[in-house]
């Protein structure tokens, strides 16, 4: 964190400490319990502040997954990801799915896409299978996202 001009406090300790021993995927207020776990006294507002800190540096990503809030999750493990829009289920999709569409969207538009800022949404596969199973009550076709 020096290295990139950031300063080192201890809420910023605790975490990066929640960051990299924690599940991949969580909101700023579940890294807040986490972190006010150890020190109640760390407000949200501080873990907002060091994660846009973490971010700037380069040690964070976030990501929209859904109609959830933002989660973040190390910048070294960073992946897209596809989100079911029928059941909610999130997947993790390496970041090697999407070199041909950068390549092309570089090469035709001079445009840098970035998949990991938002899930693509779709329908997982056994919504689709239940959709088309007999007497399934509202087949995929059919269906309206809103």
């Amino acid at each position: 964190m020096r290295d990139g001009g950031g300063r080192v406090t201890a809420a910023r300790r605790l975490l990066l400490e929640a960051l990299f021993h924690g599940p991949g995927h969580r909101s700023a207020e579940e890294l807040a319990g986490a972190v006010q776990a150890t020190a109640p006294d760390v407000h949200l507002s501080t873990i907002y502040r060091g994660l846009e800190e973490l971010q700037r540096l380069g040690v964070v990503v976030h990501s929209h997954l859904g109609h959830g809030p933002a989660t973040y999750h190390l910048a070294a493990s960073a992946h897209a990801h596809f989100s079911c829009e029928r059941c909610g289920a999130t997947f993790e999709a390496p970041g090697s799915m999407f070199v041909e569409l950068a390549a092309g969207a570089m090469a035709e538009h001079g445009f840098e896409v970035n998949p990991f800022h938002f899930a693509i949404p779709g329908t997982c596969a056994t919504c689709r299978a239940a959709a088309h199973a007999p007497g399934s009550a509202r087949p995929l076709d059919q269906e309206t996202t809103g």
